[in-house]
């Protein structure tokens, strides 16, 4: 019973962070009606922003949010002004270029990483990354608690974000009806640049909160650019709280797919689930919710 209620803390913690990954990736997906296959890679470029923060500066990696979060949300405001705005006033015979596209911008990010920072594993070691407090016997990272934490603290601050302001009505406008959005005065292009910096800003979030217990390197954004795809999936594409959803079922099962498998089966167990899905449940959790 201890290995399962300790199993189960440790994917309710991990899958809080993919969560974030998840929202942000939706969020875009809703409003731009793509899969941005450079969502990883944007997180990891946070992940080494924090890292300079903390080996140079000597920030806290928490407090790095104030400027790996900012940093995302205008590299992610510039791919879209500047890199997928154009493609969608061109005429193309491909549909998917953007698509295509934002695959190239992940392979410009890591290799551009991989030249200033090598391909060398790097990490940062604070006080309470490798710390651990007890409840009972069921122990909780002290990093992953405090990352909890302030992931939940972000997804509440988008929620009253989406819900309760006039950018968020004027997101979820969009994603329900571009052309209706534009006759309402709504300005769609901003909206786009504003919904892709937002989504880059959630990874960056999740990206600096996982720094302290993961090892960093270049090609760290191709796994996590893959989780958040399952995660969207999961969630049912476009749907927030269904992509948080999916990011607890995606948390749980790698945890208990290494517990009670083995390690080298955790990745195998979350995408299994996501075939199971596929096959199944095609519309997600997005039959349990609409927001």
């Amino acid at each position: 019973m201890d290995v399962f209620l300790q199993t189960l803390v440790a994917g309710v913690l991990k899958g809080g962070l993919y969560a974030l990954i998840g929202a942000g990736m939706t969020l875009i997906m809703g409003v731009m009606r793509i899969i941005n296959l450079a969502h990883g890679q944007m997180m990891m470029v946070a992940m080494y922003i924090t890292y300079v923060c903390f080996h140079y500066w000597g920030l806290d990696p928490y407090l790095a949010l104030f400027i790996s979060m900012p940093a995302l949300f205008l590299l992610g405001v510039g791919i879209q002004k500047y890199t997928l705005n154009p493609l969608l006033k061109a005429e193309s015979l491909l549909p998917e270029n953007q698509v295509l596209m934002t695959v190239g911008i992940g392979m410009v990010l890591t290799e551009v990483i991989r030249f200033i920072f090598t391909s060398n594993y790097l990490s940062v070691k604070t006080g309470y990354s490798d710390a651990a407090f007890f409840l009972g016997r069921i122990s909780f990272s002290v990093a992953l608690t405090i990352a909890f934490g302030i992931a939940c603290a972000i997804t509440a601050f988008l929620f009253w974000l989406l819900v309760k302001t006039d950018l968020g009505r004027s997101i979820r406008a969009v994603a329900q009806d571009e052309e209706a959005a534009a006759l309402m005065g709504i300005h769609v292009e901003r909206i786009r640049s504003t919904a892709m910096g937002l989504g880059a800003a959630l990874a960056a979030a999740a990206g600096t909160l996982l720094l302290p217990v993961y090892y960093l390197y270049p090609d760290i954004g191709g796994p996590f650019t893959r989780r958040a795809f399952i995660i969207t999936v999961l969630g049912g594409l476009g749907s927030t709280v269904g992509a948080i959803g999916g990011g607890l079922v995606l948390g749980l099962a790698e945890a208990f797919g290494a517990t009670y498998i083995g390690m080298a089966s955790e990745e195998m167990v979350g995408l299994i689930i996501f075939l199971a899905v596929l096959l199944f449940l095609p519309e997600g959790l997005k039959r349990l919710t609409r927001v």
